[in-house]
């Protein structure tokens, strides 16, 4: 056989060998990669009820009259003696803000029947109180009555809906936060067991949104702080 012919061959032997090889290391390292890859995605709940720490009353109350100039009158007699009412209760001047009247004139309005209009002008105002004293409002709430019988009218429920806030939501989250991804990997450790694995590293972790919200309807002033945190962990034989 001619020696160059040999070569080839020879040559051509190397490459197969070559090539063969190299499969087969490429193909024990898709294999590594792929059982690297296997993954299990799970979730952690952190879950708290905190008492509200602020709360926001605001209190409406209303008037009517055929005069512009009593209506006032009336509304800073019955301005003053909510504030009045708010102070005897323990409140401080800076916690109490009182907005600017609105008036109505019917006689201005659109439509007719303006000659029987008996009390020509109505008013609202709103006092708003912004307190941490949440004991304080709520007994206060059930206390306001007081100043109905003294001819004082409020606004419906609708318009005096207090409103209690969570603010230290960050005093929390360092805590609350460690708790959900504990709480996560103690379910991909279970995972992994009944799976015949091994838990890897963390391939990825969402911390989730901090959610607050009331705990029921009847106590608003009662918080449940919520947040999921979801990770992903690698796994292996």
């Amino acid at each position: 056989m001619d020696r160059t012919i040999k070569a080839a061959i020879a040559l051509g032997a190397l490459v197969a060998l070559g090539l063969a090889v190299m499969g087969l290391v490429l193909g024990a390292s898709a294999l590594r990669i792929k059982a690297y890859e296997r993954v299990v995605s799970v979730k952690g709940l952190s879950e708290k009820e905190v008492p509200a720490d602020v709360a926001v009353w605001p209190i409406r109350f209303t008037g009517a009259n055929a005069d512009l100039t009593e209506l006032y009158a009336k509304l800073e007699a019955d301005s003053a003696a909510i504030q009045a009412f708010l102070a005897s209760k323990g409140f401080d001047k800076p916690e109490i803000t009182l907005a600017a009247p609105t008036i109505v004139d019917k006689l201005a309005q659109s439509y007719g029947g303006a000659e029987r209009v008996q009390l020509r002008y109505t008013a609202s105002q709103v006092i708003t109180l912004y307190s941490s004293k949440i004991a304080l409002v709520r007994s206060s709430q059930n206390d306001i009555a007081e100043l109905g019988k003294k001819g004082i009218a409020f606004g419906g429920p609708e318009y005096q809906r207090t409103q209690f806030l969570f603010t230290r939501l960050n005093d929390l989250k360092p805590a609350m936060i460690e708790e959900a991804t504990r709480k996560a990997r103690e379910v991909a450790e279970k995972f992994a067991a009944d799976s015949n694995s091994r838990l890897g590293r963390i391939k990825s972790a969402n911390q989730g949104q901090f959610t607050v919200s009331d705990r029921d309807s009847n106590t608003p002033h009662i918080k449940n702080v919520r947040v999921v945190a979801t990770v992903e962990y690698y796994l292996s034989d």
